[in-house]
């Protein structure tokens, strides 16, 4: 089987990648932070910024395919220790990106939708960039930092994903059913839209594109909703009729990194070549985690 090394493994989107390319491809994970020895698939512990390291590993493995899907990826912690940060988001990226083009792997690097103002929405892969928080800006630097250490790196734009995922993995998801099911008071943007897609579809269209083209593709979902919106789609997921739902401004809660209103993708690029997320209610209904959390609430 081919070789696929998958930065940032034990992370929500990492992981997702590695379950559906485990079948296809012999996955090989790297995790900076957590062991992994119960996971479906190999994970090797290495620190992304010891580049020397890095380095050997992919001399040893000389992967077909490479996802870099690891990152600082907090916009608040960034925003508080931007060269902390930096290090990660940006030198560790431009590494990868050089090491893949020497070994002649194809490489994908998972960009944000954060890297857009949110004034002019939906946005395209040839949208003007203008980030307003430091994560945002990291990306930018990241994008393109790898492309010109590797012309033929795929970026591929990821809106707020949200879905399965390991016990040890901070999950949004997660949090909003527990205080849902306990029917305690969450504060939701109105006014803050992202086009929301599952974790198992944005992995499958990662790896749909992966080897076969380079530049920019935007993998939204089909919808763009607001925080509070989804909040609701949740709540019906799991057959809650009334959630203590606040709906809320972002002028409303403080936080240290700047949040764009609207950074909702235009995905049609990536529609047209047979990239097909689930609409959200769909995706929610196939969720390991609501279906177990319904059940639980019912029994």
């Amino acid at each position: 089987m081919k070789e696929l090394i998958v930065t940032g493994a034990s992370g929500f989107l990492g992981w997702n990648i590695c379950n559906a390319a485990k079948d296809d491809w012999k996955v090989v994970g790297i995790s900076g932070t957590h062991e992994m020895h119960d996971a479906p698939f190999p994970v090797l512990r290495f620190d992304l910024c010891n580049f020397a390291a890095i380095e050997r590993l992919f001399k040893k493995i000389r992967p077909v395919s490479v996802v870099h899907a690891a990152a600082a990826a907090d916009p608040n912690y960034c925003q508080l220790h931007p060269d902390r940060t930096r290090r990660i988001n940006v030198e560790a990226s431009e590494h990868i990106a050089r090491l893949s083009a020497q070994c002649g792997s194809a490489c994908i690097f998972v960009s944000t939708d954060l890297v857009f103002n949110g004034k002019n929405a939906p946005y395209s892969e040839t949208s003007p960039i203008s980030p307003v928080s430091i994560y945002g800006q990291q990306k930018v630097e990241a994008e393109k930092r790898m492309t010109e250490a590797n012309e033929d790196v795929l970026i591929c734009r990821m809106p707020l994903m949200f879905g399965d995922a390991p016990s040890h993995c901070r999950n949004h998801l997660g949090s909003l059913i527990d205080n849902i099911l306990k029917g305690s008071e969450v504060p939701l943007f109105t006014d803050e839209f992202r086009s929301m897609v599952s974790g198992y579809d944005a992995a499958k269209g990662i790896l749909r594109f992966m080897g076969t083209r380079r530049g920019v593709i935007n993998l939204g979902g089909k919808k763009a909703v607001s925080r509070y919106d989804f909040g609701m789609a949740v709540a019906s997921a799991l057959g809650v009729g009334s959630p203590c739902l606040k709906p809320c401004l972002q002028k409303d809660v403080a936080m240290p990194a700047p949040r764009p209103a609207n950074v909702s993708f235009d995905s049609s690029e990536a529609f047209s070549h047979g990239y097909g997320p689930d609409s959200l209610d769909d995706a929610l209904g196939k969720l390991e985690c609501v279906k177990a959390r319904r059940m639980k609430a019912e029994g």
